[in-house]
């Protein structure tokens, strides 16, 4: 269990820095990885990203952008982290930090609304 927690950090640090490198520079919103699971065989990991852009469709452009240089960023992680097998990237939209944001802005409303109604 331990070393798969270390094995998904490690991997979540180097792909990191492998986005911070190569795929940022090409585009013009924030990606950020924001978790990793791992197979226990070490043959496949998801990945998780958030992306921060200026409009909706720029985590579609992101995913396919990432699905399309997959072979390249495996390529890059094999060549920063040694493990028995270099896993399968799969990516997936992580939107929990969207809906979290999302959620607090409905009760900043609720309590805006709130000290309205106490006003009058």
């Amino acid at each position: 269990m331990k070393r798969m927690l270390r094995v998904n950090e490690l991997i979540k640090r180097e792909l990191g820095d492998i986005f911070e490198r190569q795929i940022c520079p090409e585009l013009d919103c924030l990606v950020t990885i924001t978790g990793v699971n791992t197979s226990p065989d070490l043959h496949n990991a998801t990945i998780y990203v958030s992306v921060y852009g200026a409009d909706a469709e720029s985590p579609k452009k992101v995913l396919r952008l990432l699905a399309n240089r997959r072979v390249e960023l495996q390529r890059a992680l094999s060549a920063h982290v040694v493990l028995k097998y270099t896993p399968v990237l799969r990516f997936v939209l992580d939107d929990q930090l969207e809906k979290a944001d999302r959620m607090f802005k409905i009760l900043d409303d609720l309590e805006a609304t709130g000290k309205n109604d106490d006003e009058q």
